[in-house]
């Protein structure tokens, strides 16, 4: 049994209802309003990798930037993990030749600070980790720990969070120890510039959206700060106490009871929108990105 990603209060574990991966039910599994809950953060954790970071500030797909289109990369983002974890095998082959499409001109250039290209797949294998890190902590605060039945079987799951696009699936570690070695010393080299710090700080205080919607700002920070893990939280200078911890665990615990009583439709949103959605934008013949 490995060590979980990060301390929480013991808590009966969930048992598991899953044989294999293919068996596995990710509308029974997943909490939709987890995506609005932990999404800035988890963008903080992808772009904490220098070359992410420049690939998303410098980006020339003017379309696909969250400071200038936040509601379209929010659809965008959503909808790839929805497609991912929830999409049939087609779903996932339309959206990723249109993800590709607008990663195709997403590359460093003469004046960048550091080399990236949107296509390398190790840089997008610490992209599905964040995803993958950020799933189950969110989860696991949320409805209490896993077993270890569980978690394994949705640890072989979830490589589709990279495979869905470059990511070859001998990449995706072998098992929960190894993506936690992984994780563990991947995570430790992570540092954040003054300009990736500044260009987070926007997105902390939702710079990038409608003055009236700024109000939300404080509340957005404290589940960016308390979600984030301690190292990132050292790199950008954000201070968290005990207590703050205590009040997060508090509110998502609170959050999570409320939750599970909702029925599926309700409980998935908008993550099963956002599937329908793109579903529905292919059919017209629209943009899916």
């Amino acid at each position: 049994m490995t060590a979980p990603l990060r301390e929480t209060t013991p808590e009966p574990a969930r048992s598991c209802r899953y044989g294999t991966a293919d068996d596995f039910d990710m509308e029974e599994f997943w909490t939709g309003a987890a995506a609005f809950l932990g999404g800035t953060a988890n963008v903080i954790m992808q772009l904490s990798l220098r070359p992410v970071a420049y690939g998303v500030m410098e980006s020339p797909v003017e379309s696909g930037r969250i400071t200038v289109h936040p509601y379209k990369r929010l659809r965008t983002t959503l909808t790839y993990l929805a497609v991912a974890l929830m999409g049939t095998d087609e779903d996932k082959r339309i959206y990723k030749k249109a993800v590709n499409g607008s990663h195709r001109p997403v590359h460093s250039g003469p004046a960048s600070p550091v080399e990236y290209n949107a296509f390398d797949p190790k840089l997008q294998l610490w992209v599905a980790a964040c995803l993958y890190w950020g799933i189950v902590d969110l989860e696991e605060r949320l409805h209490g720990p896993m077993d270890p039945d569980t978690t394994a079987v949705f640890y072989r799951y979830a490589s589709r969070l990279g495979t869905t696009l470059q990511v070859r699936p001998e990449m995706w570690p072998a098992d929960r120890a190894a993506f936690d070695e992984y994780w563990t010393s991947e995570l430790a080299t992570k540092t954040i510039d003054p300009r990736t710090r500044a260009f987070f700080d926007d997105l902390i205080d939702l710079k990038m959206v409608a003055r009236p919607l700024r109000i939300f700002a404080p509340v957005q920070r404290f589940f960016v700060v308390g979600l984030l893990p301690p190292h990132l939280r050292s790199e950008m200078r954000l201070t968290w106490t005990d207590r703050d911890e205590r009040i997060m665990n508090a509110l998502l615990r609170a959050i999570g009871a409320v939750h599970r009583r909702f029925p599926k439709p309700a409980r998935l949103f908008p993550l099963n929108a956002y599937l329908w959605d793109m579903r529905r934008r292919h059919r017209l013949g629209t943009p899916l990105v």
